[in-house]
């Protein structure tokens, strides 16, 4: 009697010399209309995820004076997400309509393992921008330069082809469709299997998540605290004090806030895309965990609608980052639109904000308080 590896195939024939039947695992799929518009919408994504985020990295490398630390992390968050939309998601899209996987057992772990690097790269990058923002904001040290930030990417990319190559190499589990739309981790007893499971769903999401959570409160806290601190002693900050800080006087107080207000719309920004990368994650995270540790659940028949609509939540964050880009930094906004063609600039030039007056790294000093903005 042959063998069959439960964890790879769908339906295993086992067959003796006497005897022969097909064991199938039957499993609920999309009709056919709703897979092909999935499709079509993963493709849409594909173009748009191309579109903005190569937007993004012309602008940075075009332009000198865009090439911060803060903006080299976000062109370097966009490309992790073109080449995962290049890579992986029209494979998905194909897999999707068909219902099977076309391109081969070996591509299959290819593809998975080239689904976690690009994450993996992503998520080190939101990362990394957190830790900043905590750093200047809560402790008032900026000590991210564009020299270090590179050196920081360069750490995440390798780092991230660390954790995901072993999916390509070692004998961990990666479930060839039609069970799901993509490679994924399947069930497995192997405690090998599972560690490397938990490894990856901790290292893509657990650990990022509990980290920035913390930096973003800590962040929500002390700005709100500097936010009362200077109302409360704007109007008795002395003539000297106001003066070295490059003021116009006491009678124009709110230039403080100007400073204030440009920082926390800067956070605002890094914690929506903290929010969307929640949002997408989560489901993907919790769905990877019961397909690797739970029996029941990975052969239920509701299983490849689960796992499709979670891959593409998980896809969706693609889109998502240089869309916030282009609604929330002003200077993105502008350089999208000088790449936009005159005929297709049918909105209305949006009015500047007020110019930043103080560096992000100003204490303002009252009395016996501080306060950093």
């Amino acid at each position: 009697m042959a063998a069959c590896n439960s964890s790879l195939l769908v339906a295993c024939e086992l067959q003796d010399s006497n005897t022969s039947s097909l064991s199938v695992v039957r499993y609920t799929t999309m009709p056919i209309h709703l897979r092909i518009l999935l499709a079509a919408v993963m493709t849409g994504m594909v173009v748009i995820s191309f579109l903005g985020n190569a937007i993004v990295c012309l602008i940075v490398y075009q332009k000198p004076a865009m090439r911060s630390a803060i903006n080299l992390l976000l062109a370097t968050l966009a490309f992790s997400d073109i080449m995962l939309s290049l890579l992986c998601m029209p494979f998905t899209a194909v897999s999707i309509i068909t219902v099977d996987w076309q391109f081969g057992v070996y591509f299959c772990k290819i593809s998975a393992m080239l689904y976690w690097f690009f994450v993996l790269e992503g998520v080190s990058i939101l990362l990394i921008i957190s830790v900043d923002r905590f750093l200047i904001i809560v402790q008032r040290q900026d000590k991210l330069n564009p020299y270090r930030a590179k050196i920081m990417i360069t750490v995440s990319w390798l780092l991230s082809f660390c954790i995901s190559f072993p999916s390509v190499v070692g004998s961990t589990v990666v479930d060839v469709p039609t069970r799901a739309p993509q490679c994924v981790l399947g069930y497995t007893e192997s405690p090998a299997d599972r560690a490397y499971a938990v490894l990856l769903v901790v290292a893509v999401f657990f650990i990022p998540f509990s980290v920035m959570l913390y930096s973003y409160l800590c962040i929500l806290n002390t700005v709100r605290r500097n936010a009362v601190r200077i109302h409360n002693h704007a109007d008795s900050l002395c003539l000297s004090q106001v003066s070295k800080l490059g003021l116009m006087g006491l009678q124009r107080p709110q230039q403080m806030n100007v400073d204030m207000s440009f920082k926390t719309r800067a956070f605002t920004t890094i914690l929506i895309l903290f929010i969307g990368f929640s949002i997408c994650w989560l489901p993907h995270t919790v769905v990877s965990l019961l397909s690797v540790f739970s029996h029941r659940f990975y052969y239920s028949p509701s299983f490849y609608v689960i796992s499709t609509c979670v891959l593409w939540l998980s896809y969706l964050k693609t889109v998502f980052n240089p869309i916030i880009y282009c609604w929330r930094i002003k200077k993105f906004r502008e350089a999208c639109m000088e790449f936009m063609p005159k005929t297709f600039k049918i909105l209305p030039k949006v009015p500047g904000r007020t110019r930043r007056r103080i560096r992000p790294s100003t204490i303002y000093v009252c009395s016996e308080h501080q306060s950093a903005v």
